[in-house]
């Protein structure tokens, strides 16, 4: 006997077991969220079989959490082959079970939580909450700290009260040469931060983030590496504008070409940002900065064909970028927009400077400095807090910099 559940979900048996009220439900919100046929019918049919295992276990609604996806995965039952994503289908389910109050909330038991991963969310939390850090930079600090702690501690208990300066040192001389320049600063950073947390919470007596060895650093040692205009045009004309994920691409491109934003920042963008009357569009900045920015026409056409012929409609979610493929949800971060950047660039044939999305920034800042545009000006447009960051594009302009250049001793051989 035939089951129909839908419009266009077919089973070729009724539904059984403690969850079969709810998969029509399920089924339902996986076609809102925009899934192909083929991936509805295979979810649809997974949670249909992994609620007839519950049943034959006896499992209780109340007590239904992700350990039984765990096990239901680990049987391999007979009536349908384990593919990959099954796992996150089912956590799906369960989420959009707990939604709807049809099980309890997931219960995480501090016993499996390790002492150092406690600390580490703990310290995560009084970023966000109390520091009102962006995520990406809590994001960037946690392995820092949790290496440290595990460098400390292993996986005993953390006695923070026994850290001494040795410790510090010790892990930042070892960790530090292994890591490039900019990984390393961001190594003592994040150190320092999680010192002067443990101090303000009076978990250690002495500020031990004195303790964090500087890491060698001349300034503007390095020149940005900044992608030609030439390329740029190449890479834009390249992008097949006939489909949607080319359209939301050749805006995107457009928005590091032109702006010069950061990737975070536009995979930050919101619906609400761009005042289309004003022409203009607010950026969220580092450190929890606005700034508001003309809208060029060109990005605003771009960003106007997406929005109305590539954006999936009746999507509930603000960003103004969204995922290619179901969910259709925004970007969780600037990873994304980076493999925007490295997929085209791959597409197209174009050897780049780099593979990331900083080049159009540099990029920008560069061809601007060569037109005239004052180091104030392309640092109010990058939004550049101190005026030391703007000035390392000054060793690109070499024009401006030969007649500075003293001769050779003993002149021209």
């Amino acid at each position: 006997m035939k089951c129909i559940i839908g419009e266009d979900v077919v089973l070729s048996r009724p539904l059984e077991g403690p969850l079969s009220a709810h998969i029509a439900g399920f089924a339902k919100w996986v076609s809102e969220e925009g899934y192909a046929l083929y991936s509805r019918h295979r979810q649809v049919r997974l949670t249909a079989c992994f609620s007839r295992w519950l049943g034959e276990k006896g499992a209780d609604v109340s007590n239904i959490g992700s350990e039984h996806v765990v096990r239901y995965l680990r049987t391999h039952p007979r009536q349908v082959k384990i593919a990959r994503g099954d796992a996150a289908a089912l956590r799906y389910f369960l989420d959009f079970l707990r939604r709807q109050g049809v099980i309890p909330p997931e219960k995480i038991s501090p016993h499996s939580i390790s002492h150092v991963e406690q600390v580490v969310q703990e310290f995560q939390r009084y970023l966000l909450n109390d520091r009102a850090l962006a995520p990406s930079t809590v994001i960037n600090y946690a392995p820092f700290v949790r290496g440290f702690l595990s460098n400390c501690f292993g996986r005993g208990p953390v006695k923070l009260s026994q850290l001494c300066a040795g410790d510090v040192v010790r892990f930042v001389q070892r960790l530090a040469k292994r890591l490039h320049l900019k990984r390393a600063k961001l190594l003592t950073a994040a150190l320092r931060s999680f010192l002067h947390y443990l101090l303000y919470r009076g978990d250690v007596l002495h500020d031990l983030a004195g303790a964090v060895p500087t890491v060698a650093n001349w300034s503007m040692t390095s020149i940005p590496r900044a992608i030609p205009p030439d390329l740029v045009r190449r890479l834009l004309v390249s992008i097949n504008r006939r489909t949607a994920m080319g359209r939301r691409d050749y805006a995107i491109l457009l928005l590091l070409a032109r702006l010069g934003l950061r990737a975070s920042e536009v995979a930050g963008i919101a619906l609400e940002d761009i005042d289309w009357n004003a022409g203009t569009l607010i950026i969220r900045r580092k450190g929890g900065q606005h700034s508001t920015l003309p809208l060029p026409a060109e990005v605003g056409a771009a960003i106007t064909a997406y929005l109305r012929n590539g954006r999936p409609r009746n999507n509930n979610c603000r960003s103004v970028f969204l995922r290619e493929r179901a969910p259709f949800k925004g970007f969780l971060g600037p990873v994304a927009i980076t493999s925007v950047v490295r997929n085209n660039l791959a597409r197209a044939g174009i050897k780049a400077p780099t593979k990331g999305a900083h080049q159009f920034r540099h990029g920008l800042a560069t061809d601007l400095l060569r037109h005239g545009a004052s180091l104030m000006e392309i640092g109010e447009l990058l939004g550049h807090r101190s005026p030391e960051t703007t000035k390392i594009y000054t060793k690109v302009d070499l024009k401006a910099l030969r007649p500075l250049a003293l001769p050779w001793p003993g002149g021209v051989r």
